[in-house]
Order: structure tokens, then sequence, then C-alpha cells
């Protein structure tokens, strides 16, 4: 890409950085940068967040406006990898649940021989909360597998073989007979404890819950408190308020909740710079890049 300037920063340069900084660059790649580093760089034609989720730096924003360099647009990676891998993650953990694997794993420990009447697959309605990029590539693959999927975000979607919900008004209805719910939406202050005690009452008895989107939309005593009752049978979380967890944290010890380290999906180095790569070269040629978020939206 001759002729075009990038410049990178690690943590540690913030010492040495000057709101307004002129040393060429076109584009900044980041993943929590230091306000000095892009304050004042109206030049820039792009920032990419080398993540799926904006989250962290529209928080960085939020608390130190100027951040972000105003009429600068931000990118984040979209098709990178991540959704084949969010794919192969909830549809292991979606299988689980539905074969009852969990259960025979308990029941080895405990040395019981015990076959489970198995699930029904017109009984074992699956919810996912957000229909973006990894939503709906999740979504496509249960269908594929003959599960019942509906779907539910802040607009309507069209999604083959999926029903689509949107919006306060219709999230009762999407929960309705919800047998396992997916958490896939973007952080937002709106969706901040979405997955709450309300929540988990309005779907199906003795419901599963995956959560693999940010530990901030689950509020972890409701959980625990619907565990306890019931309401929720098990729970796989790959995503925590705050990670590591601490080793005194009671998921860790809960006998229905199981836990990853934040890998559903992981930023695929290659595959990420060659989706820059082209978004770059979109922007060259005044075509539209994929990936643009909406920052008043979170998103």
């Amino acid at each position: 890409m001759a002729g075009r300037h990038a410049t990178a920063f690690t943590r540690f340069d913030a010492a040495y950085l000057a709101a307004g900084d002129d040393r060429p660059a076109d584009y900044a790649l980041v993943w929590l940068p230091p306000y000095e580093m892009l304050a004042g760089r109206h030049q820039l034609k792009g920032v990419f967040a080398l993540g799926a989720g904006v989250d962290a730096i529209l928080q960085q924003e939020r608390q130190r406006p100027g951040t972000l360099p105003s009429g600068v647009p931000l990118l984040r990676l979209e098709d990178t990898g991540m959704a084949q891998q969010m794919q192969e993650y909830a549809l292991s953990y979606v299988l689980r649940y539905f074969r009852r694997f969990d259960e025979y794993q308990q029941q080895q420990q405990q040395g019981l021989w015990q076959p489970l009447e198995p699930h029904q697959l017109q009984d074992f309605t699956i919810g996912i909360l957000g229909a973006g990029v990894l939503g709906k590539a999740v979504a496509q693959k249960l269908v594929d597998f003959g599960f019942n999927v509906r779907c539910w975000s802040r607009s309507a979607k069209q999604i083959d073989g999926v029903s689509s919900f949107a919006g306060e008004a219709q999230r009762p209805a999407f929960l309705d007979g919800v047998k396992l719910l997916i958490n896939l939406l973007p952080n937002t202050p709106e969706t901040q404890g979405i997955l709450n005690g309300e929540m988990f009452a309005h779907l199906a008895p003795q419901a599963y819950l995956i959560n693999l989107a940010r530990g901030a939309h689950l509020v972890e005593d409701d959980l625990l408190a619907a565990l306890e009752q019931g309401q929720i049978k098990a729970a796989t979380l790959d995503v925590f308020v705050q990670e590591p967890l601490p080793p005194a944290h009671a998921f860790w010890r809960h006998p229905a909740v199981t836990m990853t380290p934040h890998i559903a999906a992981i930023t695929l180095p290659e595959q990420a710079m060659d989706r820059v790569a082209q978004n770059i070269l979109a922007l060259e040629a005044g075509e539209a890049p994929t990936g643009i978020v909406d920052i008043h939206r979170g998103y």
C-alpha cells in the first residue's frame, strides 16, 4: 500500500505522545488507545478497532471526550473468522445441552449409569439476543441443524428460517417458551444488565443460558438465584464483568455453570489484517467500507 502511512503505539507510548501529534498517519489500528494517541488527529481517514466489539473504546470516549477525533470513522472487524468460531462454540454447547451431555458427565462423576429422556426438537426453542453479524451466523447454523430459532434485536431482521422480534414491545413474546437463550448483543448502556431475573422468569422452565457477548450484560446474582430456584437449569459463560474471574467467585464451584476464558471468537491476525487492508482500499477508492460503527448507538 505504497504512499500510505500507519502509526502503531503500545500502551507504553503515552508518555511521549502529545495531543495533536502531527507525525504522518492516514489510518490508526488500535485496541484501548491512550488519549494522546488519537486526540486532535483529524487528518486520519479511519480508526480501526482490532476486535468485533467496540464497547471498550467507546467507554473511553464517554469518559474522556476527544479520545476519538471527530469526523473520523471508527471501524470494527467483521468477517475475519470470528463468525465461524462463534458458530462452532454456540453449536457445541447447544448440542451439549440438547443431548444432555452435561448431565451424563455429572452421572459419570457419580458412578451412575442412567439413560435420560432426550429433549425433542419441537420443544427446544432457541432464542438469540442480537442479530448482527455474529448473531445471524449462529442463527443460520442452528437452523441448519433443524432447531426452531428466533432472534431479538433493536430492529427487525430478515434471516431465512428464523422468527424475528424487535424492540421492547416484542421482547416478552420473543422470550416466551425459549428453552435455550444465547446472548450476542452489543454492549451499550441500554443492554447492560439485560440478562436478569425478570428476563429469566419469562423463559421456559429449566431453561439454559449461553452468554457470549459481554459480562456486563449479566446480573450475576440474578443468575445464581435463578439456578438455585431451578428457573435456569445450566449456564455457559465465556465473558465476565471482571476478567480473569476472581478465584473466590461462586461461578468456579457451581455445578451447573460452565466457564471458558473469553475465547468463543478470538481475533485471527491474518484474517484481521486482510479485512483492514480491504477497508483501506475501499476508503482510498471512495467506496463504503464494512464495519462502520454508529458511535451514538454503540455498535
